[in-house]
């Protein structure tokens, strides 16, 4: 197993861009934490926090696929790093002006979302030319959502060390400037400066003209609830248990079933189309959910947490192979974009669904909001197999050119390797 993820590493440039591209997206997986803790470090309220952390992540959905399309049209370079940019200086504006003009403040979490860089589907857009064997491919695409499950881990986490060590205003400052200098680690690498996306047709839907992509989307929709209603119903669950520590160790254990299912996932080499074998992990994953709905005692919670996450990041991790078939010529950075975003406005739709629903019905009840959620991916999985099942785009053949099936990739370059 580890034998197979060594070999990605070993890939020339493999290690500096997934190393990058996780230093570089830190930003995105603190501003939320970090934004509340600033706000009540100024004498805010929770509502002003959770309205400025809102604003953040609405303007990050927004931002995420109109960049990867812009990435797709000028290449990396020209766009991540200038993002990276103006996303941290929306946050030294945000430290700068504090919570005492409101108008500012807002412009100023709205900048920092809208800009952050689409780092995440830019690697993916690496990954082919990089790695050159789909098999290879495939196992870098689980070990970067197993990677991907750890930073979201470990930055909270972080961000409190900073907090305890300065304040929440230098924690904010820190964690941008390493984000803008990950960024710059992954565009200044010779596969970020050669990648070239495919001529592409020009249309104003960009990579949402794709039925296949449209359908894994709306999946992902129902992914993305499942998982944002569970943070809430954690919490609710960890209350009627009295201890604060019990969500924790809820999150801690999803997070843990998460690594060690798209570890074990990626360490295979599975044949076939990907649609099917999504098909067969989103079921999986749906029924993982439903012991949950059961509430038991805190540690056997625990256990049904860690299974409920085992199939998650081999979800994610099948969802971009899928994403790379059915990306029109042209659009893959943007259409990994767009999985993101969806994903990422799920889990806000779920977090809001869960919470009336905790009031209302009780903590079982906000659980079962997660297998709801869950078995709708499947269900639109289902429903949409013969779009998903059509006319597919194949990705890189080359490692300068996204998309490039027709031989005019520079001689040389088909192997993988890039000098």
């Amino acid at each position: 197993m580890a034998a197979g993820y060594a070999d990605i590493l070993r890939a020339p440039h493999a290690a500096r861009l997934l190393t990058g591209t996780l230093v570089g997206r830190l930003p995105n997986a603190t501003a939320p934490i970090a934004i509340v803790l600033l706000v009540r470090a100024a004498g805010g309220g929770y509502s002003l926090a959770g309205g400025l952390a809102a604003v953040y992540g609405i303007a990050n959905a927004v931002g995420q696929p109109l960049l990867g399309r812009a990435v797709d049209l000028y290449g990396q370079p020209r766009v991540q790093l200038p993002a990276a940019v103006v996303s941290a200086l929306g946050a030294v504006l945000l430290v700068a002006a504090g919570i005492g003009s409101l108008p500012v403040a807002y412009a100023a979490v709205g900048v920092a979302g809208l800009a952050t860089p689409p780092l995440e589907g830019g690697l993916r857009a690496l990954w082919p030319g990089v790695l050159g064997a789909e098999e290879r491919v495939h196992r870098a695409y689980a070990m970067d959502a197993v990677a991907q499950e750890v930073m979201f881990t470990v930055g909270p986490l972080l961000v409190t060390l900073l907090v305890s060590l300065w304040s929440p205003g230098a924690a904010l400052l820190v964690l941008n400037a390493v984000g803008v200098l990950g960024a710059l680690s992954v565009v200044v690498s010779e596969p970020s400066r050669a990648w070239r996306s495919a001529p592409r047709e020009a249309h104003w839907l960009g990579a949402l003209r794709s039925p296949g992509l449209l359908a894994l989307l709306g999946a992902f929709l129902f992914v993305g609830i499942a998982l944002g209603s569970i943070t809430v119903a954690g919490v609710a669950y960890a209350d009627d248990h009295g201890r604060e520590a019990v969500y924790t160790w809820l999150m801690a254990a999803l997070g843990l079933g998460a690594l060690v299912g798209g570890t074990v996932y990626g360490a295979r080499e599975w044949g076939g189309a990907p649609e099917g074998r999504l098909r067969v992990i989103v079921a999986l994953l749906a029924l993982g959910y439903l012991p949950l709905i059961l509430t038991p005692g805190v540690l056997t919670m625990t256990v049904f947490a860690a299974v409920a996450g085992l199939f998650l990041a081999p979800a994610i991790a099948c969802a971009f192979l899928v994403v790379d078939r059915h990306a029109p010529r042209g659009t893959v950075t943007e259409a990994f974009s767009w999985l993101v975003t969806t994903f990422g406005v799920g889990a806000a739709l779920g977090t809001a669904v869960a919470g009336p629903v905790v009031e209302w019905a009780g903590t079982s009840a906000s659980f079962a909001v997660a297998g709801a959620g869950g078995a709708a991916a499947l269900l639109v999985l289902l429903a949409t197999r013969r779009v998903l099942s059509g006319p597919v785009h194949p990705s890189n053949a080359a490692p300068g050119i996204e998309n490039d099936r027709s031989g005019a990739a520079e001689p040389g370059l088909g192997s993988g390797h890039q000098a």
